[in-house]
């Protein structure tokens, strides 16, 4: 552990003036750690007083760079060339870090939902815990003096930065295509979740999922790991009652939880009754309305089909929103999916490559936007009592086509929902 005297000698560049610099300015200040300078490529009127004159002159003076995750060095060549002074505010937080153990959580899905479960089940059995990373709250904001835990949530951005990050507990829930136009190739992008287990030591854990386990024990890295029981979070899963959880789209990420709690001696029945109280995030297959037979499902948050996959399989008869922005790499494979699905609405900007991929596979209408589509989809749905039905955004891409964030497509998929629902069932 660095002291922060020892800060207090080094010298910094922050570049990148988002959520995450902002922080990490508040916490120099915080620590009064004085040798600092301020670098932001659009936002050039902040903070004039530590404003860089000379980008190119300060990257080669001072000692660090402490890099926005958003920031890719891919076509940056400026960047490139000091790569080995890059760090992120996760570092900061690690070279400062005091008593507290950590629990670091990545991979492509269920991330936020995972350290949101993992934070209810501390709360509900009475540990001491703090959140925060990439879930929204930055890392150098939360208490880390007075909690027996802290919970990360870990972006491949913040991951491929990283120096010094070692979780007393990593938790690497699934892989699988995203990101590639900021990591350029699938194995860059495995590399940076890889990172959390790279100095860790015997003493600490890591929770992987079963698809790892050969690149783990090639890697030789030294932490204890557990395999998660998928079988053995199944048996308990039974007496839980609460559809968010049972759904099926979390069973994976769940054995992840049942294992730590395990670890920590939480017994099931504890354990149950806390999970019967979690009560998910907005976003992620979020039932916000059932009426007539009908359930809306807003699961905006599936930027890619895997994720959209969970959702497919968790529910039937679908009324199915689908388009955006692809992943670089993505594509849609039905497969017995196809079964679950009434109809297929598409929008967005990028049509012609959701229209190509289920051609011929289910039946479909090209909306363009979530009006249209609500609109379409009231038109066609029969009220029928004896037949469930379920109104699913789960797109399958990113948002920035048409929205600013998922969020935004979200809440107007969800008071589109509401304000046609009353109009038409």
């Amino acid at each position: 552990m660095v002291q922060i005297q020892e800060l207090k000698e080094r010298s910094f560049l922050i570049y990148g003036l988002g959520v995450t610099g902002l922080s990490v300015i508040k916490f120099f200040n915080k620590n009064k750690i004085k040798n600092f300078k301020i670098w932001d490529d659009k936002q050039k009127n902040l903070f004039k007083n530590y404003k860089a004159k000379n980008l190119t002159q300060t990257l080669n003076q001072v000692d660090y760079i402490v890099l926005s995750p958003g920031i890719s060095l891919i076509n940056n060549k400026k960047l490139k060339k000091f790569k080995n002074k890059i760090i992120t505010d996760i570092d900061l937080f690690y070279l400062t870090k005091k008593k507290s153990k950590t629990i670091v959580v990545t991979g492509t899905n269920g991330k936020s939902t995972t350290c949101k479960i993992l934070a209810h089940v501390l709360q509900k059995n009475k540990f001491r815990f703090s959140l925060g990373g990439n879930i929204g709250n930055p890392i150098l904001d939360v208490n880390k003096t007075e909690n027996n835990y802290v919970i990360i949530e870990a972006s491949s951005f913040q991951l491929s930065h990283s120096k010094f990050i070692c979780p007393d507990y990593a938790f690497f829930l699934n892989l699988s295509n995203d990101h590639l136009d900021w990591h350029a190739t699938r194995n860059n992008y495995l590399e940076s979740k890889l990172k959390i287990f790279r100095l860790q030591t015997k003493n600490n854990i890591a929770f992987i999922n079963k698809q790892f386990k050969k690149i783990f024990i090639r890697k030789k890295f030294l932490s204890r790991f557990i395999i998660p029981n998928n079988k053995d979070y199944k048996k308990i899963k039974l007496k839980i009652n609460n559809k968010y959880i049972t759904s099926g789209i979390n069973d994976e990420n769940m054995s992840f939880v049942y294992a730590f709690a395990n670890l920590l001696g939480v017994r099931d029945k504890s354990f149950i009754s806390s999970i019967n109280t979690f009560k998910g995030l907005p976003h992620r297959f979020e039932i916000f309305l059932k009426k007539n037979k009908i359930t809306f499902i807003n699961d905006s948050k599936a930027t890619s089909f895997k994720a959209a996959q969970s959702a497919l399989s968790s529910v039937k008869n679908i009324y199915w929103i689908l388009g955006g922005l692809p992943k670089k790499g993505d594509k849609i494979k039905l497969g017995k999916l196809k079964k679950n699905i009434i109809k297929c609405y598409l929008i967005g900007k990028n049509i012609s490559f959701f229209k190509n991929q289920i051609r011929n596979k289910i039946n479909f209408s090209i909306t363009r936007n979530l009006k249209n589509s609500i609109i379409k989809i009231f038109k066609d749905i029969k009220i029928e009592k004896k037949i469930d039905k379920t109104i699913l955004l789960s797109p399958a891409a990113a948002s920035f086509d048409q929205f600013t964030t998922f969020e935004k497509r979200g809440e107007e998929f969800k008071n589109l929902c509401i304000k046609y629902a009353r109009k038409f069932i």
